[in-house]
């Protein structure tokens, strides 16, 4: 089995998967759940799943190491992936590393955020990425493992290792993993990934560092603005990064909220538009302190009001989830980017 640091083959002689976790927690290589054994074998097999892509991965942040795809495909393993979902964890890992996403920066701050991680296109089905209800939570393996193959990755190439590189000041739930694929059956716009300039038929990842999903629940409101006056007051929260770093944001729209909302005529662009006007937060809701800060920052109120985003694109929208009507706002880190990557096949 090789280090994650990539410096020695280790003999792990014939550990049983018990020895292994305590072996694996001992040299700091576990997220606290029980690991598989990334055997010579199974990491091979990994391995060949993405041979045709050719493409080097740049130095990871902090450390600089430099990953092979032996040293993925080990965490990939000890995830529990299938070795089916290897390209899309890579295309996650090549999303993070984009220098826009400030893997250094989300990976060190005292924020809760952690990658959010999108499937689109063919491969959520190909795959049993769940899309609809429970999209956020337990039950589907492909969501648990490719989400957590990620954070050990970050774990243990990058250097993440918590109260050490990671300073996040209560962390994050998401940390162990946050998946879930884009509902494109009951989106009645057009797919997200094609929104970015991808075809119909091509398989994207998109990554960004986000908190984990904050609920929008309306069951009272029968009308598109109904909805998006909901949406605007759960999204102006002055305790969000997004209200001073103006970052991307996402807004994932449950099917029955969006089947209103384009009943009612509205749009993506318009839907963006609405919810950048209306989630403005009156500076009487921000600490004397706390305005004089951003205004010495540079991020200085519109009158009275602070926008939580630069502008309406800041403002990603997608249809993920079942029946329910509900849908989620998840506010990003703010130094950061959304992240498109293809999968590679």
């Amino acid at each position: 089995m090789k280090d994650i640091a990539e410096q020695e083959v280790i003999d792990i002689g014939d550990m049983d998967v018990e020895a292994f976790n305590e072996f694996a927690a001992e040299q700091g290589w576990s997220d606290g759940m029980p690991l598989y054994v990334p055997t010579e074998e199974k990491v091979a097999k990994f391995v060949e799943r993405v041979r045709g892509d050719n493409r080097p991965f740049p130095p990871v942040p902090p450390r600089q190491v430099v990953p092979t795809l032996q040293s993925l495909a080990a965490n990939a393993v000890m995830a529990g992936c299938k070795p089916e979902y290897f390209p899309v964890v890579t295309a996650a890992m090549r999303g993070v590393l984009d220098p826009d996403y400030n893997l250094h920066g989300t990976l060190a701050t005292t924020h809760s955020c952690a990658p959010m991680v999108m499937i689109s296109g063919p491969a959520r089905m190909e795959l049993g990425v769940n899309c609809g209800s429970n999209c956020f939570g337990q039950g589907w393996r492909a969501n648990a493992t490719i989400g957590r193959a990620l954070g050990l990755m970050l774990l243990n190439v990058a250097g993440a290792k918590p109260g050490e590189m990671d300073r996040s000041t209560q962390g994050n739930p998401a940390k162990f993993t946050f998946c879930f694929g884009e509902n494109e059956e009951e989106n009645p716009w057009t797919p997200y990934h094609v929104q970015r300039g991808f075809a119909p038929t091509d398989s994207v990842v998109t990554v960004m560092s986000g908190e984990g999903p904050h609920n929008l629940n309306d069951h009272g409101s029968t009308t598109g603005d109904g909805l998006l006056t909901t949406f605007a007051g759960g999204m102006a929260n002055p305790g969000a990064n997004t209200i001073y770093g103006k970052g991307p944001m996402f807004v994932i729209i449950g099917p029955e909220h969006a089947a209103t909302l384009k009943r009612d005529g509205y749009t993506i662009e318009s839907i963006r538009e609405e919810l950048w006007k209306r989630s403005r937060v009156h500076i009487s809701r921000v600490s004397k302190e706390n305005l004089e800060t951003y205004t010495t920052t540079g991020h200085k109120p519109d009158g009275d009001w602070l926008t939580i985003g630069r502008d309406p694109s800041d403002i990603h929208i997608t249809v993920a989830g079942g029946p329910g009507k509900h849908s989620a706002f998840v506010p990003s880190f703010g130094g950061t980017t959304v992240a498109c990557v293809r999968i590679a096949t």
